[in-house]
């Protein structure tokens, strides 16, 4: 039977995480699995607890959003910890790309029974962020703009935040020039934003990189260049379905290791929580964590 150690930041999810956690705590408990909760003061405290955890052979279940995921994912990366997500944040994007249960009893079952996945991460590098770890994607430009105001947003939660701090940002928002080099090769671009992604989803469900995979070892870098307004809003809804991939607005490479550079200062997000200004550098590790989904 394994056992659990639940981490939870009280300040960011308030109640929907403590809720999220006592429905799949019940079951868990049911079933016999032992169950501990510790509260983090901060994301760095959370990763503390999550190493310590993980070295006494627990189940690291991170209770929160992309962000608590990515968190707790980077500081048991590399070792043989399992880690465990139970979502509770605006996106939930990694549990998506995952098809984790909704149901928490399903959700449960798959904690308590299913065999752990090896997953790629994105490792991070930038002058003010030396070294983070992202599950799903970096992203920079206009997209990390949408997603600062989705984060403020205080009467809209989930996909309505991510859908209102898009037509806020693009309204306001020039094109960039950027220099994107991939894997040695270098990429001008002019446009609205660069994705690597891990995962396909980022946005709360938007499938922003249909064909990438969080176990093959590569990273899908996704470009939209300049285009109307019109057309982009356009584009935005097509992100429901992948479907904007078929524009020739839009550009994907692939590759292991992508610098993103622009003339100028263009913001960059990391699984909606990392806040910077470009350049940086993302690199994929192959198989680093071991998740259960």
């Amino acid at each position: 039977m394994r056992q659990f150690t639940a981490i939870v930041n009280p300040t960011a999810g308030g109640s929907a995480a403590a809720a999220a956690l006592l429905d799949v705590a019940r079951p868990l408990r049911e079933a016999g699995a032992d169950l501990e909760t510790q509260y983090s003061r901060s994301l760095a405290h959370a990763q503390e607890l999550a190493r310590d955890a993980g070295a006494r052979g627990r189940v690291v279940l991170a209770v929160g959003g992309d962000g608590m995921a990515g968190g707790v994912g980077g500081a048991l990366s590399g070792t043989d910890a399992l880690l465990g997500l139970v979502p509770a944040g605006r996106g939930n994007d990694f549990a998506r790309a995952l098809d984790l249960p909704t149901d928490p009893a399903a959700l449960a079952v798959a904690l308590l029974n299913h065999e752990p996945r090896e997953v790629d991460i994105i490792e991070v590098e930038s002058a003010v962020h030396q070294r983070t770890v992202a599950l799903g994607s970096v992203y920079a430009g206009v997209d990390a703009l949408a997603n600062r105001h989705a984060n403020n947003a205080t009467l809209l939660r989930g996909a309505a935040s991510y859908y209102a701090g898009g037509l806020r940002a693009v309204t306001t928002w020039r094109a960039a020039r950027y220099r994107v080099t991939v894997d040695g090769q270098e990429h001008l671009h002019t446009g609205y934003t660069v994705v690597a992604a891990n995962s396909g989803y980022y946005g709360s469900g938007r499938l922003i990189a249909p064909d990438a995979r969080v176990d093959d070892g590569l990273l899908e870098v996704v470009m939209i260049r300049e285009a109307p307004r019109r057309l982009f809003f356009a584009l935005m809804n097509e992100l429901k379905t992948g479907a904007h991939v078929r524009r020739p607005e839009v550009r994907i490479l692939r590759g292991k290791e992508i610098r993103i550079a622009a003339d100028r200062e263009v913001p960059y997000g990391a699984d909606g929580e990392v806040e910077a200004i470009l350049p940086v550098t993302v690199r994929v590790l192959p198989g680093a964590l071991r998740v259960l989904c």
